[in-house]
């Protein structure tokens, strides 16, 4: 029996995670946000992909690919998340559980974070908790995917 894959997708700039605007976005970076979610997802039974990109394109391959290896995916499009019909698009292809995941709270920041490409084809949007988020969408998502079997 195979454990079920969650992919979670960075966007642009969350490679700098822990450098930039650490006051927004806080300390941890990508990949201690990913060792944390690893960690988390063995002892949940399933397993964790990460990927980021500052490319719109390898995004949408991401989300291509998941549609035969990912039970779910949870993606911080970033910037993207506010301007891409084409990460919209490749969502909708999708099969699984989806979750749109912000660090921040966008409904607290520029107006023109207030609108989401990603929300419209999202089972759950999470914002606001920090680099916590990502743990709690990782609980969510197996949970889902637990309730989906």
């Amino acid at each position: 029996m195979s454990v079920a894959e969650i992919l979670i997708i960075n966007g642009p700039n969350l490679n700098l995670l822990g450098q930039r605007q650490p006051e927004i976005y806080g300390c941890d970076t990508l990949a201690s946000i990913e060792d944390k979610c690893v960690s988390l997802a063995q002892t949940l039974g399933v397993s964790v992909r990460f990927e980021q990109s500052n490319h719109e394109g390898a995004i949408v391959d991401f989300i291509h690919d998941a549609r035969i290896k990912s039970a779910a995916i949870i993606i911080n499009a970033g910037a993207y998340t506010h301007t891409s019909a084409a990460i919209h698009d490749a969502l909708k292809a999708f099969d699984g559980y989806i979750i749109e995941l912000h660090i921040s709270n966008p409904h607290a920041r520029d107006e023109f974070r207030h609108h989401s490409w990603i929300s419209p084809v999202a089972n759950a949007v999470m914002a606001g908790a920090g680099a916590y988020g990502y743990e709690l969408a990782t609980r969510l998502a197996v949970e889902k995917i637990a309730a989906a079997s």
